[in-house]
């Protein structure tokens, strides 16, 4: 279908949905797209590098205590000239210089190529080349070009995109401040066959659920060589997803304190007809191998859980239901829910709701428990299953879900913490059905908190945190405080598309001051930085607007 059938599609959809509100989603969502694609020009009209920039980035390098060698990976096949010629240069004219560029050629037959890297090597001492008698496919280059490497880290090029001219400066620079990492990522954008670059994928830390819903280090990655070595390289048959595989088989041997995240653009993917970057539907066979590259790791680690395809092509991972008893605590006045399967416990509205939803949870009998605004009305009939099938894994410790507002646009897919407001909605006004920003409304992620008006948690973590702090915050934003401890504890806050709810009536979207205020003075750290947005980000206007 093209895209403006595509567009054509949605619109109808929205409107049959939700009528003139679901139209208004769909302008608003436009009208936020074109507002980014405006504010990234402004964006990177202003982090331009100048030859003052560049000589205040080579002081920093003298200053440097440790200066590692970096090893560029650059398998290469049958690739125009044109292209691997500025990719190539990318690497030449990197601000840091302790580098070397090593290239595998997977037994190319265009007769250009050959010539193009033989007169590289002879021009460029840090280049080295290995030709490979036959072709076999990425995974096998790679390796090739591994094993040229002696750098202390590998950083990971596609022969048809470029790195930033500062890239490798800050991936030093990052292991001048965090010396144990064993992973770096960066953020990215695309360039097309102009130079215009567009489509910057500003991303969070690092986030284990969304990791599983698609690959969100993808470029700049950069890893430990001897951590590449210990793991055997790059895997044979899991080619076009080699790279997720790669950095999922990388995240089982380290700690999460050695993944770092530099929230720059250091890698533009090349916009070409045959690149992913350009037509996600190019390489139809990687996403097929990224729900095998998932599954394989998720076996490894002894998870139990289906891999099954997501919107667009992603990922989706299924955690068994059925295996956990569950405590409903329904809060408000309204019809009473008729659920055989779970034990359902109800709470009146007050002023001291955190109060009153500890003294229900103590009741409860469930091994796990769900919060329930009873103004919110699930869409399907597993919503109870889906939420606590989250809960049940020892990792996460809190599960919420996407809530619509009463007009059908998204209200909320997790909370932002951060800025002027301390506390904002993730994707508040966004169409009913968008996937967001970096896909992160449409798939399962994490987020710093999730709101209690429909919650899971484990009966046993909320009973050990001593439930919410009703004597601190006694009526708004103990939700938050919850998942802030659970964080604390290494417990993750975990959103899911997967469960929907919609509002029945209109919900403010305020918070006082004194409660604020509070969350501020327990939180300096998380309230002044979420880990779960981007600072390239805006802190005070539209939530995933770019600051530019």
């Amino acid at each position: 279908m093209s895209d403006l059938g595509e567009k054509v599609g949605r619109t109808v959809d929205a409107f049959r949905e939700n009528g003139i509100a679901g139209f208004a989603a769909l302008v608003r969502a436009y009208n936020v797209k074109r507002k980014n694609a405006r504010a990234y020009e402004r964006f990177i009209a202003r982090e331009k590098l100048n030859d003052a920039k560049r000589d205040v980035l080579r002081e920093r390098v003298v200053a440097f205590e440790r200066k590692p060698k970096i090893s560029v990976i650059l398998p290469v096949y049958n690739i125009d000239e044109i292209w691997l010629s500025r990719c190539v240069d990318s690497v030449r004219q990197q601000i840091y210089t302790n580098w070397e560029l090593c290239i595998a050629d997977d037994a190319s037959t265009k007769p250009q190529i050959r010539p193009y890297l033989e007169k590289l090597v002879a021009e460029e001492p840090r280049a080295k080349v290995v030709f490979r008698g036959e072709n076999g496919h990425i995974s096998a280059a790679s390796n090739s070009a591994l094993e040229l490497a002696t750098g202390e880290f590998c950083v990971l090029l596609d022969h048809d995109d470029e790195l930033a001219e500062d890239a490798l400066f800050y991936v030093a620079a990052e292991l001048n401040s965090f010396p144990d990492a064993k992973m770096i990522f960066s953020d990215e954008d695309v360039i097309d066959a102009e130079g215009r670059r567009s489509d910057p994928k500003f991303k969070p830390e690092f986030s284990p659920d969304l990791m599983l819903s698609l690959n969100m280090v993808t470029h700049l990655s950069a890893y430990s060589s001897e951590l590449l070595r210990e793991i055997g390289g790059f895997r044979i048959g899991l080619e076009g997803s080699q790279d997720y595989d790669l950095a999922l088989r990388v995240i089982e041997r380290i700690a999460p304190a050695e993944i770092r995240h530099i929230p720059r653009v250091l890698y533009h993917w090349r916009a070409v007809e045959t690149s992913v970057a350009a037509n996600r539907g190019a390489k139809p066979y990687a996403f097929e191998r990224a729900r095998v590259a998932i599954a394989d790791h998720l076996e490894r680690i002894g998870i139990e859980a289906d891999v099954v395809e997501a919107a667009d092509g992603l990922n989706r991972v299924r955690y068994p239901h059925g295996r956990t008893s569950i405590s409903l605590i329904v809060v408000g006045e309204g019809k009473h829910f008729d659920i055989e399967s779970c034990e359902t416990i109800y709470v009146g509205d007050s002023q001291q709701l955190a109060r009153d939803l500890n003294e229900a949870a103590a009741r409860a009998t469930g091994d796990a428990i769900i919060f329930l605004d009873r103004g919110l009305t699930p869409y399907s009939n597993d919503w109870l299953e889906e939420l606590a099938s989250y809960v049940s894994q020892k990792d996460i410790g809190a599960a919420g879900c996407k809530i619509l507002r009463k007009d059908g646009a998204i209200d909320q897919t997790g909370l932002i913490l951060g800025g002027e407001k301390t506390v904002r909605k993730a994707h508040h006004g966004y169409p009913q059905n968008a996937n967001g920003y970096f896909f992160r409304a449409g798939l399962i992620g994490n987020y710093s908190a999730v709101s209690w008006r429909a919650l899971a948690i484990r009966s046993d973590v909320f009973k050990s945190l001593g439930g919410f702090r009703a004597d601190e915050f006694p009526n708004e934003l103990f939700d938050v405080d919850l998942c802030l401890r659970l964080w604390q504890k290494g417990l993750r806050g975990l959103y899911t598309p997967y469960v929907v709810m919609k509002n029945t009536r209109d919900v403010s979207d305020e918070y006082s001051r004194n409660a604020l205020a509070r969350l501020r003075e327990l939180w300096p750290d998380q309230t002044a930085s979420d880990p779960f947005y981007n600072p390239n980000l805006s802190a005070d206007g539209g939530p995933f607007d770019i600051d530019g």
